[in-house]
């Protein structure tokens, strides 16, 4: 029998204006499932792993940039656990608008055939409203030129609609929805929302099966829960949600660090860049605003727009993943990982984190506070992503640069490689082959040989080793071909 102790009062999400308590909600229901449970079936299950986006909903929170007020956001319900919502907004697309009285962006998709069968169309919708809503509607700043822009007239970036799949009507007239949709009116009570903050998260506990779902205050009571040797954190929940969706994984004890204010700074200094774990990377897009251009090179190709509104660089690092986005280009950039626990913090280079497949230096007591990158930047730096699908998929390959090359010598070399071994590694060899050498075509063809040659790639569904190790090479020459404008500036 299922047991609930919740505390003097049982938890609750506001859904659509009315609070929705988590009474049958376990540690591991997730939102969509609760939703749908209580009679919201518009959001539906397509992948269970946050791909396609049928199971997009809005929430309410504060700003990605770092102003007042409040944004609304989409995310995929099918990985959030349910408690992490407590006492948050939630807006479906129930919620949106009626048949009798549809919201601006179901009446265009309506008005311009943009659904068929209906099963992606909540998913559009809120998607397409969280686009709809942002404050400045105007494409993210790019930084250099590195991410591509798919905007209309009406500052509608496309980009936001890139988690969200339809097999029926072809993605045309979704996007003419997208870009005939005007502004939202002063009495739009969405937009109205906007301009008062956004609910903070409330400290939370709930206990079912076994196990339990907490919501701690403040980062020194997240460290000693953490000490649990069962204790599992849980931020965006992009990895975890596919772990206990397709594979069933059932911690014990789910800790949620995704709002932990000791964990969401982001700050510059003369020599140093920090980076908090907790942020998310829509979060850290926004802020930066282009300062480091290949962290817009990396945002735009890693996952989705919903996806990103959730996943955490804290997250991507401590999964140990080989294949995550995140740590080549981190090790190009020469970052280190500060890790917090209850006996005090220490710093250690991310070039030995990794300590083999999906382990790392970090303790099961302890959490990442923050990345730190060193100042100032590498002047040449690049991120290349080789994979199957342009948005939305997992690389085969990825690559980090940051060279330094003054008067056509390269200085010093960083390359992070992601996918060729069974961590993220550096390629040592290559950065050895190019440093001191002139920035030539000759000089990169003998070190595209070296990088080719570099880890130890593998055959799987995704590419072939032989695959791997050629585009290992490519992606050097790609970077010499492209390099002439920064080079000689």
């Amino acid at each position: 029998m299922t047991e609930i102790a919740t505390g003097p009062a049982v938890p609750a999400v506001i859904v659509n204006g009315e609070p929705m308590p988590l009474v049958a909600a376990t540690p591991h229901t997730t939102a969509l499932d609760f939703l749908r449970d209580g009679g919201l079936t518009g959001a539906k299950e397509g992948c269970a792993e946050g791909e396609c986006g049928a199971c997009c909903v809005l929430v309410a929170r504060p700003p990605a940039d770092g102003s007042p007020g409040t944004e609304w956001t989409s995310v995929n319900a099918c990985l959030v656990p349910a408690a992490s919502l407590s006492g948050q907004e939630v807006v479906t697309a129930e919620g949106l608008g009626t048949p009798s009285e549809l919201h601006p962006v179901q009446h265009e998709l309506a008005r311009r055939g943009g659904s068929q069968c209906g099963y992606c169309t909540p998913g559009f919708v809120c998607s397409m409203a969280a686009e709809y809503y942002r404050a400045d509607r105007a494409p993210t700043p790019s930084g250099n030129g590195v991410r591509p822009i798919d905007a209309g007239d009406n500052g509608f970036d496309l980009h936001a609609l890139t988690g969200n799949l339809c097999r029926c009507t072809g993605y045309r007239p979704i996007r003419d929805a997208a870009y005939a949709l005007g502004r939202p009116g002063a009495d739009d009570p969405f937009a109205v929302r906007r301009t008062t903050p956004a609910p903070r998260p409330e400290p939370t506990r709930i206990e079912a099966d076994g196990a339990s779902f907490v919501r701690p205050t403040d980062l020194t009571e997240a460290l000693g829960l953490l000490a649990d040797a069962d204790a599992t954190p849980v931020a965006g929940a992009t990895d975890l949600g596919v772990e206990i969706n397709l594979r069933g994984t059932r911690p014990r004890l789910l800790i949620a660090v995704d709002r932990l204010e000791e964990l969401r700074d982001l700050r510059w200094s003369g020599d140093e860049l920090r980076i908090g774990a907790g942020l998310t990377l829509t979060e850290i897009e926004r802020r930066l605003a282009g300062r480091v251009p290949v962290l817009d090179q990396l945002f735009w190709q890693f996952a989705s727009r919903p996806i990103r509104n959730g996943a955490t660089l804290g997250g991507n690092l401590g999964t140990g993943s080989p294949i995550g986005d995140s740590p080549p280009v981190l090790l190009a950039l020469d970052a280190d990982v500060v890790l917090v626990s209850t006996t005090g913090e220490r710093q250690v280079r991310l070039a030995d984190y990794f300590t083999g497949y999906r382990t790392s230096l970090r303790r099961r007591d302890e959490l990442i506070k923050e990345i730190v990158v060193p100042l100032p930047l590498a002047p040449l730096t690049a991120f290349h992503k080789v994979a199957k699908r342009r948005y939305d998929d997992i690389s085969s390959v990825a690559i980090g640069f940051g060279l330094d090359v003054s008067d056509g010598v390269v200085g010093s070399a960083r390359i992070g490689l992601g996918g060729v071994a069974a961590t993220p590694v550096r390629a040592v060899e290559t950065e050895a082959a190019l440093t001191g050498r002139q920035w030539t075509q000759e000089t990169v063809d003998r070190a595209a040989a070296v990088l080719a040659a570099e880890g130890t790639p593998i055959d799987d569904q995704r590419s072939s080793a032989r695959y791997r190790s050629a585009m290992l090479g490519q992606s050097l020459r790609r970077l010499f071909a492209e390099s002439a404008e920064v080079v000689t500036s």
